[in-house]
């Protein structure tokens, strides 16, 4: 089932030349094309299907910086900061609130994973607060959990994914940018060893650099121009409620469920942890540097075989640039909603909050999560492709932290100074041999 966004209006015209052509139209394609336009640049945003179709508008809706791996952090808290003054600053409606973020729990190995983090978190100036028992009960007034601690950032909120992209999206037009929908990218023009442009379902855009933002299917647009990059996708299940009491005014993350308020008086919830990796042809090429991984977060994940095994963003999909591509049979990549987690979301808040028994469902929906071995995304130049960049590999956090990621790729396309360190995020990492090892906090 499609998720619900709000819709964008195309430009009615192809350009023939831009400074920079971006790939993707979910967060970091949208935020990425924001600052670079407001740097002065000419983009134009192009999209197989239409602006926050894909995964930007299938998330929780989180804007956390709170258990960050430590090497996110840094980009987690530049995030913070704009989305704080985007509304303002877009004259739009994002959906963002500076609510604060809660975390309880019943499991001994959670509370102390949490201890560690924190302490290790506040070398970032990054101030979170351990809750007691006691504490944590005050804080979650009506549920029934015999919660052994908890943890709270007041600094992190929520947004609106329905909202965000396509309001960004706008901002960057008023800035000068272009946007094309149902304009699939089959590729990139390349002379000289040199990205020099895109090649579209509608005709060619030269561009002094092409960024791809691409989610899940980065990995198979760069595969066809001979590039690695090990990327997997991980299935999640969502949904949102009809208007309901409200046990929170922002994000409550709980033992197997987690809630984030909505606007429309609703919840978003999910099941943290839990996902479906089905066995592709990419997922076995790069199915060593995904060990550790997958090791680590055994309990949650489920393994299948579909039918992407030979059609979708991982297949070995082959395809002229004059021909139609993946991307045009694949406009909006919309897995279903698995219903038994829904089910099991039901349940466990009704065991966690009586007064949310009866939870009526308005929407449940499947999303793809780009995931990296390392959890951490590649936002960088790709040096064996000179003009080319990446803002890909979000592992569940790109919409958090889409404002830092989109200034940080916006600064390195642009060859200025940049927002955060951008080493953790360099591509060589994925192809020169470093040790990856197993993702930091989630």
């Amino acid at each position: 089932m499609h998720v619900t966004v709000q819709p964008v209006t195309s430009d009615p015209a192809l350009p023939t030349s831009v400074d920079v052509a971006v790939i993707g139209a979910g967060i970091a394609g949208c935020t990425a094309t924001y600052f670079l336009s407001k740097k002065g640049h000419r983009v134009a945003l192009l999209d197989k299907g239409v602006v926050g179709g894909e995964q930007t508008s299938r998330n929780w809706g989180w804007c956390r910086q709170q258990h960050r791996d430590l090497r996110e952090l840094p980009l987690a808290m530049k995030s913070l900061e704009i989305w704080g003054d985007l509304n303002r600053e877009i004259d739009a409606e994002t959906g963002f609130r500076r609510t604060g973020l809660l975390y309880v729990t019943t499991r001994p190995a959670d509370f102390a994973q949490w201890e560690e983090w924190t302490l290790k978190a506040r070398e970032h100036q990054m101030h979170s607060r351990i809750l007691t028992p006691q504490e944590a009960k005050a804080m979650t007034p009506g549920s029934t959990g015999d919660w052994i601690g908890g943890v709270h950032s007041p600094t992190d909120g929520r947004a609106e994914p329905s909202l965000a992209g396509p309001a960004i999206a706008e901002a960057a037009r008023k800035h000068g940018a272009t946007i094309h929908q149902n304009c699939a990218v089959r590729g990139i023009d390349i002379e000289g060893g040199k990205a020099v442009g895109v090649i579209t379902e509608k005709g060619r855009i030269r561009a002094s650099a092409v960024l791809c933002a691409g989610g899940t299917w980065s990995s198979m647009f760069v595969r066809r121009h001979g590039l690695r990059l090990p990327q997997a996708g991980v299935r999640s299940t969502s949904f949102r409620t009809k208007a309901a009491p409200q046990v929170t005014d922002g994000g409550l993350s709980m033992p197997d469920v987690t809630i984030r308020r909505r606007l429309d008086g609703g919840y978003t919830a999910g099941l943290g942890g839990r996902g479906l990796v089905e066995l592709t042809p990419q997922a076995l090429l790069y199915a060593l540097p995904f060990w550790p991984t997958l090791k680590k977060r055994w309990g949650g994940v489920t393994l299948g075989i579909g039918r992407s095994f030979f059609d979708g963003p991982e297949s070995f999909a082959n395809w002229s640039f004059d021909g139609t591509s993946p991307f045009e049979r694949h406009r909006t990549l919309d897995p279903a909603a698995d219903p038994k987690l829904v089910d099991q979301g039901l349940t466990k808040l009704a065991e966690h909050y009586p007064v949310l028994k009866g939870l009526e469902v308005e929407q449940a929906w499947g999303g793809m999560i780009d995931s990296t071995p390392d959890g951490i995304p590649v936002i960088s130049a790709v040096d064996p492709l000179p003009g080319l960049f990446l803002s890909t590999g979000y592992t569940g956090h790109g919409f958090g932290i889409g404002p830092g990621a989109g200034r940080l790729a916006a600064d390195i396309v642009a060859g200025d100074p940049p927002i955060v360190d951008p080493h953790p995020y360099r591509y060589s990492r994925m192809i020169d041999g470093t040790d990856l090892g197993a993702p930091g906090m989630m």
